[in-house]
Order: structure tokens, then C-alpha cells, then sequence
């Protein structure tokens, strides 16, 4: 009966609850946005223009801001691969 019940909210949740495919960049913006964070407050990720270039998907995260980003919003550093 569990097991019924499990598949049935999963396909519920797919249904209604679906998660976006999103990129690093568009997870970044969006983090930024909720913490009410500028370009100058992630100087360990570059300056205005290296931020302004990872947000407009022109340049990609590397490997170490991933690690900082992931520890400063305690998140899976899962969530800034594309």
C-alpha cells in the first residue's frame, strides 16, 4: 500500500510540481535576487564584468566559484551545472 501510495504522490508532484531545467547562470540570478545581492557582493567570483558575462550566459562558472558559490548559499554545487 506504501509503495502505491508513493507512486501516486510522485506522479502527482511530476503533474503539478515539476522542477525547471535550469542553468547555472539562471540559478545564480536567482539566488542573487532572493538574497537581495549586487555584482560587488560576490567579489570572489570576478568582477562586474566577469558576473555580468556568467549571468548573460556568455562565460561559464568554473569549477572554484561553483565550490564558493555552493558553500556561501549552502546548496548542492549540483545546482550550477548546466
Amino acid at each position: 500500500m506504501l509503495d502505491t501510495l508513493g507512486t501516486l504522490i510522485e506522479a502527482y508532484e511530476v503533474e503539478h510540481y515539476s522542477i525547471p531545467n535550469c542553468s547555472g547562470s539562471d540559478v545564480l540570478a536567482y539566488l542573487m535576487e532572493e538574497h537581495g545581492l549586487g555584482f560587488s557582493d560576490l567579489p570572489e567570483i570576478g568582477t562586474s564584468e566577469t558576473m555580468e558575462s556568467i549571468l548573460n550566459n556568455d562565460l561559464a562558472l568554473t569549477l572554484s566559484q561553483i565550490q564558493y558559490l555552493a558553500q556561501r548559499f549552502k546548496v548542492q554545487a549540483q545546482v550550477f551545472l548546466d
